[in-house]
């Protein structure tokens, strides 16, 4: 019996035919998990290391699907010239039980092919040698093939899906939010615009192919309560696009966001519940599906990860407001590079001390000063200091991770703040989804990059995406 279906139904149907039948192909990972020996397999992937002897010829092959390779074990007739640490072999044989205790099964091969030679002498990754995730970021077109690198993108993979099993669970409905668009929704005016190749060389003519200026999203926040107006509950998971002039281990060009909508919510505690919910279900799926990668990380990258994620995760968030926040990083014994004062907006030393003081558990930090934030916030009306129905979730070494409130769904509000802001004209239709059928609503966004790099303890964010793009950076 194998540990995945789909080798399971392989071998059922390998044992069955005669034995002149092509050999049935496994994956690595259901080569691994067999229970059982079986005869006439192939597998395929790329040699990891190549040891060979007087009598035996060694081979560790990967394709993929683990973090663990298979052993492969040859007779030395069949060692070629081509036979090298990153080759892709097909190795067809016997899957036989091994007598080594580290692995369960390993393939004894009757033939060996070399699908595709690698010149060892040029490759820049090396057998047997562990690189630094600085080193391997210089190529993009091969650092997949480290083992880290490998181990990270199926654990981006496990965590796409855990987060769209979390939402479909709870019945929300997938929203796909337009990459092209005319708003910026953060207001911040860090857009990348969009021009064809014609408007490009042509500027002066002003002319624009969709006859407004168009830019990639910041967020599919504003596209998402078009929704709302329809679905009580409406989630995006998508690339966005900041145009900041950076190249720190905390900013990326194009990075992926986890949003979604909850309406006819009155209460912010709602939206925070979601946040939370989201955080540790996510994480414990990633946890039950990807423990040898997850384990990699936290044994050679980050070594007290797994001590602060155990933490997040058996704790309740804490909860505090604005003005609890700047009086506790007035009160510390720290040195801040900035200035904690009320109005002013919390910096990254000041997030990151708050998780601190609060133990390394989470912490919701609610209600911030009115001008902080954007116009789509809900006004709390509450006196001198003015402030929205606002909440940005920090987590240990990262800062924020999540940002949300209740959205101003009340028309003479939003229509005074807009007006304001010299923006009415351009938000007409954001008007217009109060004029009907309005309802109490609220949402938040997730930076799905700095989640992997919470739960995993990577320093760098460049190291959490398979092509990250940053200023004056694009490879590939």
């Amino acid at each position: 019996m194998l540990g995945a279906r789909g080798g399971w139904h392989a071998l059922r149907r390998c044992a069955s035919l005669p034995r002149a039948q092509r050999a049935v192909r496994l994956r690595v990972r259901e080569a691994l998990g067999a229970r059982e020996p079986a005869g006439e397999v192939k597998v395929q992937g790329w040699v990891r290391s190549v040891r060979s002897q007087k009598e035996v010829l060694f081979l560790h092959i990967n394709d993929g699907s683990s973090l663990e390779n298979l052993q492969v074990v040859a007779d030395p007739s069949l060692e070629n010239r081509d036979l090298t640490f990153g080759s892709a072999v097909e190795v067809q044989g016997k899957l036989v039980k091994s007598p080594h205790k580290m692995q369960n099964m390993e393939l004894k091969a009757e033939t060996i092919r070399v699908v595709g030679p690698c010149d060892i002498w040029s490759f820049p990754l090396k057998m047997k040698e562990r690189h630094p995730l600085e080193y391997v970021r210089q190529f993009p077109h091969l650092r997949c093939r480290n083992n880290t690198l490998s181990s990270l993108l199926r654990i981006r993979s496990e965590a796409t899906a855990a987060i769209h099993s979390f939402f479909q669970d709870n019945g929300y409905v997938h929203i796909h939010t337009p990459i092209i668009t005319s708003n910026d929704c953060e207001g911040a005016g860090e857009l990348f615009q969009i021009e064809t190749s014609n408007e490009a060389r042509e500027s002066a003519e002003k002319t624009h192919f969709f006859n407004v200026p168009a830019f990639l999203t910041v967020s599919g926040q504003l596209h998402l309560e078009v929704m709302a107006g329809a679905f009580t509950h409406v989630f995006t998971f998508g690339p966005t696009f900041r145009a900041e002039n950076s190249q720190s281990r905390r900013h990326l060009a194009e990075f992926y966001m986890v949003e979604a909508e909850l309406s006819f919510t009155e209460s912010l505690q709602d939206v925070m519940q979601v946040m939370e919910d989201l955080f540790k279900t996510a994480t414990n799926t990633v946890l039950s599906k990807c423990p040898h990668d997850v384990e990699l990380f936290h044994k050679y990258i980050a070594p007290a990860q797994k001590g602060r994620l155990e933490q997040m995760l058996k704790n309740k968030f804490v909860t505090i407001s604005y003005n609890e926040a700047v009086e506790i990083l007035k009160q510390a014994s720290q040195t801040f590079s900035f200035k904690p004062e009320w109005g002013c907006d919390l910096q990254t030393e000041h997030e990151k001390y708050l998780v601190k003081h609060c133990g390394e558990v989470p912490v919701f930090v609610i209600n911030y000063p009115y001008n902080l934030k954007p116009f789509y916030m809900r006004d709390n009306e509450d006196g001198p200091q003015h402030t929205v129905a606002a909440v940005d979730l920090l987590v240990s070494g990262i800062g924020e991770l999540c940002g949300g409130s209740l959205r101003e769904e009340r028309l003479p509000f939003l229509e005074s703040r807009l007006q304001r802001l010299g923006l009415a004209d351009a938000y007409q239709w954001y008007l217009d989804l109060r004029k009907f059928g309005s309802v109490p609503h609220g949402g938040f966004g997730m930076g799905f990059e700095r989640y992997l790099q919470c739960i995993l303890g990577v320093d760098n964010i460049k190291d959490v995406i398979p092509f990250p793009r940053f200023s004056h950076s694009c490879l590939l």
